[in-house]
């Protein structure tokens, strides 16, 4: 059982909190619950998934899974997790945490997933380090991320509305990230991805360009 958890490891976004909870739950209605099937499906053994959000990805956990630590730095969305957590014959731990520094053991998983997470780190070189760090060799990374689109069109918006308000307004989130490239700069081999378009509602136009795939720790 953990005490209070430190002002350090709070990252407190209200509003977004329930922003997201709204437009995540459209978005799961309009093809994105197929997607986060698809994200997690063939895992097994301990799995870590930093910035679990509400824990929209936790009903789709295959039964080879044996455990889930979902870390989440956002006290409202940590709170929803546990709520789901607790509705599922799943063991999930839900823990207070940021994936630049995660609360566990040097290979101490076999697993990790990352879903709508890279967008919003503060760096994200530390935070692939961290998963680096906590799988054993030859574990599996899998990873759901909106990312830089290929079009030069928008991507000029994409990083137009990163440098102003959409910061801002989405928590942290950036649009334009090459998150791809980032994963493999961390050290991981890229076994299979796939970029697509995924677009549910009309805000998403600004991060409407995904991947899906997943990488092996070195």
């Amino acid at each position: 059982m953990m005490g209070d958890v430190p002002s350090t490891v709070d990252r407190p976004h209200p509003l977004f909190a329930r922003f997201y909870q709204r437009a995540a739950a459209r978005a799961d209605a309009r093809g994105g619950r197929e997607l986060r099937r698809e994200l997690v499906a063939g895992l097994s053994g301990r799995v870590i998934e930093p910035g679990s959000g509400p824990g929209l990805n936790f009903a789709h956990y295959p039964l080879e899974v044996s455990e889930v630590v979902a870390v989440e730095p956002e006290p409202r969305l940590r709170a929803a997790a546990l709520k789901r957590a607790a509705s599922l014959a799943l063991a999930v731990r839900v823990v207070p945490g940021r994936i630049e520094s995660l609360p566990a053991a040097d290979h101490d998983f076999d697993a990790a997933v990352l879903s709508v997470v890279l967008c919003s780190v503060e760096d994200t070189s530390a935070a692939l380090a961290e998963l680096h760090r906590v799988l054993r060799p030859g574990g599996q990374l899998r990873f759901f991320e909106h990312v830089r689109a290929p079009k030069p069109t928008l991507a000029r918006l994409q990083r137009a509305a990163d440098a102003t308000i959409w910061p801002r307004l989405g928590g942290g989130c950036h649009t334009s990230r090459d998150s791809l490239s980032l994963i493999r700069a961390a050290g991981f081999n890229v076994e299979q991805s796939r970029l697509f378009r995924f677009r549910p509602d009309l805000p998403s136009l600004i991060a409407s360009w995904w991947i899906l795939g997943s990488a092996t720790r070195s």
